[in-house]
């Protein structure tokens, strides 16, 4: 029996056209709006790795950009309450690996320049045996980047850890 499958995640913006050429600049993906200004899914392109580093055919999940005045899919056309960006609290995190020939640096600098705020940078999870950094993107979703630490894990004294 196969399982519930996680298949898509969707952040909310009030302007999906902008947040799509974000995520297509700083992250390389490709745009697909779907329709224009309302929805827009950015597709990351490859395919998951296998256990022993060859790819699979499995491709990669997407991402969702909705509109948060009128978020699709919904049976009323007009939208329904709420429509806003949500501005207090927590929110859910989206997890970004960091791909090979990319660099953190390189991502937050891209970021920053398109109007994102630093959430931190350089720390180090030993749970997970990663290295992460984290940014807001300019609709107020958060985003946290991760690098494989390796075995050994080689992290420079720099990092925070926990």
């Amino acid at each position: 029996m196969q399982p519930n499958t996680l298949i898509f995640v969707d952040l909310a913006s009030d302007d999906p056209e902008a947040a799509g050429r974000f995520y297509a600049e700083v992250f390389g993906w490709h745009d697909d709006p779907r329709p224009a200004g309302l929805y827009h899914r950015m597709v990351p392109g490859g395919t998951f790795a296998n256990p022993d580093g060859t790819l699979s055919a499995v491709g990669n999940l997407h991402l969702g950009i909705f509109h948060a005045g009128n978020a699709r899919p919904h049976p009323d056309a007009g939208g329904v309450e709420p429509r806003r960006l949500s501005e207090a609290g927590r929110k859910p995190r989206i997890w970004i690996l960091i791909g090979d020939g990319n660099s953190a640096e390189d991502i937050i600098a891209r970021a920053l320049d398109r109007g994102a705020a630093l959430l931190w940078r350089n720390h180090y999870w030993s749970e997970f045996n990663g290295t992460n950094h984290a940014f807001r993107d300019p609709w107020g979703n958060e985003i946290v980047l991760w690098g494989k630490a390796g075995s050994p894990p080689e992290i420079p004294e720099t990092f925070t850890r926990e």
